[in-house]
């Protein structure tokens, strides 16, 4: 295995692996940086010219195209010099000119981050560490619209680690940037596959974070990286030998193990450096099952094996589904050395399935949580991997290439996006999402509370979507929690995206009904209290009597009328036979005073004498209605109201029969009968109390008609008045009852 470190930066090996045009764009933006860097040095004293050929060598070792190369030469003169920045695009295309935004928006999200990973406070503050930290790698690759962004992000953190080391330089500063590497960009490398890169990365921010304990791992290994390497490349060619001449195909490739990760076993298993038997190791890829245990028996003809360090997960696989053949050996120089053993779909299974490596390193298992975003990490590893396999047979065919880079840059994480708080803490949200969500996904309070927000620093409306890396700032208003609350629009999908947030919004408006509704209830019921004369009864044993376990539950079933307060009524009166709990209204007879009982109707017809009259059914007039008559044949005068329509008919069909008429002195107490109509929401008891209206008005009731369809309630009393002034007054009354809409004469 090649180190990374041992390339150099010239121009040749800049360019390996391209065709002659691309080469010759990389030889351009080589040129162009050593003269826009000149003298220059980047924030970690390097100088940014030597930075940018580190940068640019380690994408060319990855064999990235020409476009992510220029990228890496170029991306810090932004910093440098953005004159020279602002003509970037003309002078190199807008592909490498987008590649180099997006570098500079990852480092900017590094600038707003650092040192914020670690949120929390109590015994719970390092799981929320975890977890922050988690959601930074993740918003580094969502807002990465191009994956090449983070290849460059990766080749910049390394060469700055190189250059910490080469200095020796083990200070505070040294020290953070090893953290953040190790927490952000390690995990990042290893996830996206890139081995090359995680094993220095992890070493070298090891080296800044624990200075003695690298060293005395280092010591402990007795040996050099290289030559472990290269013993572990003898111990693969002797195999593969052995298996050519006994015709085994198979492939065997090397897993040298490095100081953080024997650092990390020991301490994640409490082992001691004697106990550890993967410190040097490879792993063999066969056909088929029946292979992996001939070559099995192949290893242990050759080494001799390590009694109770042999696992067999292919025929026990794990719980997750991982599968392969695990023994470890003595090899010729007395010193363990570990094989691996699999079929090439358990490779991938491990490699990209539930039960990738990473998982074990990371989570110490594996579950179902965050799957879409494996699947997407795992297809991002898979086109790494064919770039890697392919790139030394498609060196100037230029359609390959592209085809790759074209998957690549169409491969990203779009189904969340991720914003920061002024503190730097970052929130995963859904795409869309506005900063009303926003506003909720930090607490319920500052949701309820919303009434503004500044994005980047600019107001913004509130229904406006927010993006990958932006920071947002929730205005709340004045005020004791609980005096402010949501707006009603906010339910709606302009406003906001996430199911969490519109149940908040929801629960907030059902706790307000919900308070009105109490107290609605509990005002009908202190109402009727009163009307009984019963305001000293316990309200709380009330509420049992009538099945309610608690009051509140009486004052709400009450307030949304689902419970009559005829039940009230009868519970508060134990010693009276208990009424039908059925609305009901009782009619009367007709007063004999009533004209409709051949009392005399006080109308006088102007001019004439001794006519009979009778007040006419269709519109009933009563005093001081303005009437007017009209001559029947054989029923004398039909007395109408002068603004009916059946007499505008008639008068229009005969007016030679109209007759001018008034009201003159009626006999005592005489009334009229009257017709009068009432919309109302239907609900129990709704009867009852307009007939309780009519009672209280002294109004003799002689006829009803209700009808009921679709929740409302539609009802024509026939009442007897003395005049329309006693009339006007309980229609007032009537439309006060709960659930009336309209009442009026008809």
């Amino acid at each position: 295995m090649v180190s990374i470190a041992a390339l150099g930066g010239t121009a040749a090996e800049l360019v390996q692996g391209l065709g002659p045009e691309d080469s010759a764009r990389v030889q351009a933006a080589l040129d162009y940086a050593s003269d826009a860097y000149q003298g220059a040095t980047c924030s970690s004293g390097q100088g940014a010219f030597e930075f940018a050929v580190g940068v640019a060598g380690t994408l060319a070792f990855l064999r990235s195209d020409c476009e992510t190369r220029i990228a890496g030469l170029l991306f810090e003169l932004a910093v440098v010099d953005p004159a020279a920045a602002a003509g970037f695009e003309t002078r190199f295309g807008k592909e490498a000119t987008d590649l180099v935004t997006g570098v500079r928006q990852l480092i900017r999200l590094r600038d707003m981050t650092v040192g914020q990973q670690a949120v929390g406070r109590g015994k719970n503050a390092a799981q929320q560490a975890v977890a922050q930290v988690e959601t930074l790698r993740k918003m580094l690759l969502a807002m990465a619209s191009d994956m090449r962004v983070v290849l460059v992000r990766l080749a910049s953190c390394v060469t700055t680690l190189r250059y910490f080391a080469e200095l020796k330089l083990f200070n505070d500063m040294t020290r953070a940037y090893g953290r953040e590497t190790l927490d952000l960009y390690a995990p990042l490398a290893n996830r996206l596959g890139i081995w090359q890169l995680k094993w220095e990365l992890e070493d070298l921010s090891f080296r800044f974070i624990e200075p003695d304990t690298y060293k005395r791992i280092a010591k402990m290994l007795e040996e050099k990286r290289m030559m472990r390497e290269g013993f572990v490349q003898s111990s693969i060619t002797r195999l593969q030998n052995e298996l050519d001449a006994a015709g085994i195909k198979a492939e065997v490739f090397g897993r040298p193990k490095h100081i953080y990760s024997i650092w990390n076993k020991m301490r994640g298993k409490d082992l001691d450096f004697s106990e550890l038997y993967d410190v040097r190791a490879f792993r063999v890829i066969v056909p088929d099952d029946k292979t992996c245990y001939t070559v099995l028996g192949v290893v242990h003809n050759i080494w001799t094996p390590i009694p109770k360090e042999f696992d067999d997960y292919i025929s026990r696989p794990k719980p997750n589904g991982y599968q392969s053949l695990h023994t470890v050996v003595m090899a010729d120089d007395a010193r363990p050395l570990e094989v691996q053993i699999r079929t090439q779909a358990m490779h991938n299974f491990a490699e990209y399935g539930i039960a990738a490596h990473w998982r074990y390193k990371e989570e110490g298992g594996s579950d179902f949580k965050g799957q879409k975003y494996d699947e997407k990490i795992a297809w991002l590893r898979q086109l790494l991997a064919w770039k890697s396999d392919v790139a030394g047979a498609v060196v100037g065919q230029e359609d390959i290439q592209r085809e790759w880079v074209e998957k690549l840059k169409s491969t990203t994480l779009d189904d969340r996006i991720f914003v920061l708080t002024p503190q730097a803490r970052v929130l995963e949200l859904p795409v869309g999402a506005t900063p009303i969500d926003f506003a909720y996904h930090l607490h319920s309070e500052v949701g309820h509370r919303c009434r503004g927000a500044r994005v980047d620093g600019v107001m913004v409306p509130l229904n406006t979507a927010l993006k990958n890396g932006q920071t947002c700032e929730i205005i709340t208003a004045k005020g004791a929690p609980g005096t402010a609350g949501p707006s009603r629009d906010w339910l709606g999908a302009e406003y906001t995206v996430s199911n969490r947030t519109r149940t908040k919004v929801r629960a907030w408006f059902h706790a307000i009904d919900l308070q009105e509704t109490l107290a609605h209830g509990r005002a009908l019921v202190e109402k009727t209290l009163q009307r009984e004369g019963k305001t000293a009864v316990n309200l709380e044993a009330l509420a049992h009597k009538l099945g309610f376990s608690k009051l509140d539950d009486l004052f709400v079933s009450v307030g949304k009328e689902e419970f009559s307060l005829r039940h009230v009524e009868q519970a508060l009166h134990d010693d009276v036979e208990a009424a039908p709990v059925e609305d009901a209204v009782v009619l009367n007879k007709s007063r004999a005073t009533s004209v409709e009982q051949g009392a005399k109707s006080g109308v006088l017809v102007v001019g004439t004498e001794g006519l009979m009259t009778a007040l006419a059914r269709c519109c009933k007039p009563a005093p001081p209605d303005g009437i007017v008559g009209f001559v029947t044949r054989g029923k004398g005068v039909s007395i109408h109201r002068a603004n009916c329509k059946n007499f505008a008919e008639m008068r229009a069909k005969a007016p030679e029969r109209v007759l001018h008429t008034d009201w003159g002195r009626a006999g005592q107490d005489t009334v009229y009968p009257v017709d009068v109509f009432i919309l109302a929401g239907d609900r129990q008891g709704l009867l009852r109390d307009i007939s309780e209206v009519f009672s209280r008005e002294k109004i003799n009731v002689i006829g009803v008609n209700t009808q009921s369809a679709k929740g409302q309630a539609r009802m024509t009393f026939t009442a007897e008045i003395s005049a329309t002034a006693q009339l006007n007054k309980a229609l007032a009354a009537i439309t006060e009852v709960v659930g009336v809409q309209q009442a009026r004469r008809q």
